[in-house]
């Protein structure tokens, strides 16, 4: 992929998309310093070979002295509170994690003239749009989180058409697999299914499970983000990547149980707002960066659970900071 060593900034790479991005990066030859406050992500995530800074992207005088020691030449922000249910209850936190921290790396990109500008931002920027979701689809999100995320998609636009700054918009969703933080518990369904089950507790499921997601297996997600800086008809260009099928909560919950050989046990909740079916068209993604491969939903939480009881379960920690308790669901509570 690449053609000599040059220099990437990965933030969140101590998390779960930013570590396999990285490590992506290094196996072909660049040079990756990651940016990781470990509010969700763990040190042994980052891959070796990679220059680990513990910090925050919302740290705008730390951000200044690594784009003035490193002089980037691109930049992968995948940093983020990605929780959109939790979005509601901790407007505040999301818009200064998740939008104002991202508008200080911007900053700094166009000054010290970063080559491209690789964001993750989300299929919640569409919100409850007809499906299914294309680029063209105007977006409507429907909580803080995807909101946060479209803002800086905007922000994105205007500094590429003043500044000239090019970048790559990526919107994932529902991605799972390996190095996930299965002890989260307001978001990763698929993690959070698997460390109940490790723990003796039953699945939880918001509301009646029909709701359905396109799970995308990291395998199929990080190497086309990692490859989009080699592909210069991707740059200034939105592009939706993931999983074309999707499945039903209650369909997930059987496949789950499968690779750890249980029968599902399973604990509804009174439903959450949430958009009730999401997915989207991978055409565009397909047409720039071509056919890669693509992991069943089976293959893929056969491998995420073969990690998983290896890595052994996580205890779940309480968002400790909420600022709105009215309407939040009472399991969030305890």
């Amino acid at each position: 992929m690449s053609d000599g060593s040059r220099r990437c900034l990965v933030t969140g790479g101590a998390g779960f998309i930013g570590a396999h991005v990285a490590s992506q990066l290094i196996e072909h030859g660049y040079e990756v310093i990651v940016l990781d406050d470990l509010s969700g992500g763990f040190e042994e995530n980052v891959p070796d070979g990679a220059t680990f800074v513990a910090g925050s992207v919302g740290d705008a005088e730390l951000l200044q002295r690594l784009f003035t020691e490193y002089e980037f030449d691109y930049v992968f922000h995948l940093a983020a509170y990605a929780a959109e249910g939790l979005s509601h209850f901790i407007r505040r936190f999301n818009y200064e994690n998740n939008l104002i921290a991202s508008i200080n790396l911007i900053n700094l990109s166009i000054r010290y003239k970063v080559k491209c500008f690789v964001f993750t931002s989300s299929i919640a920027v569409y919100g409850k749009n007809q499906l299914p979701m294309s680029e063209e689809t105007v977006p409507n999100p429907e909580d803080p989180y995807g909101i946060s995320k479209y803002a800086v998609e905007l922000d994105l636009r205007a500094a590429h058409e003043m500044f000239g700054l090019n970048s790559v918009i990526f919107r994932p969703h529902n991605v799972y697999g390996e190095k996930q933080n299965i002890g989260d518990r307001y978001r990763n369904v698929i993690g959070i299914f698997m460390s109940q089950i490790m723990t003796g507790q039953p699945m939880t499921i918001f509301g009646d499970g029909t709701q359905t997601r396109a799970f995308s297996y990291i395998g199929d997600v990080a190497p086309v983000i990692a490859r989009s800086i080699e592909v210069p008809e991707a740059f200034n260009q939105v592009f939706n990547v993931g999983a074309d099928r999707p499945y039903t909560i209650n369909e997930l919950v059987n496949v789950v149980a499968a690779q750890f050989g249980v029968e599902p046990r399973v604990s509804h909740q009174p439903a959450r707002n949430e958009v009730q079916h999401a997915y989207s068209t991978h055409e565009k993604a397909r047409r720039v960066f071509g056919d890669t491969k693509t992991y069943t939903l089976e293959e893929g939480v056969h491998r995420m659970a073969e990690w998983a009881r290896a890595a052994g379960a996580r205890k779940t920690r309480r968002f400790e900071n909420i600022e709105i308790e009215e309407k939040l669901p009472p399991i969030w509570l305890e």
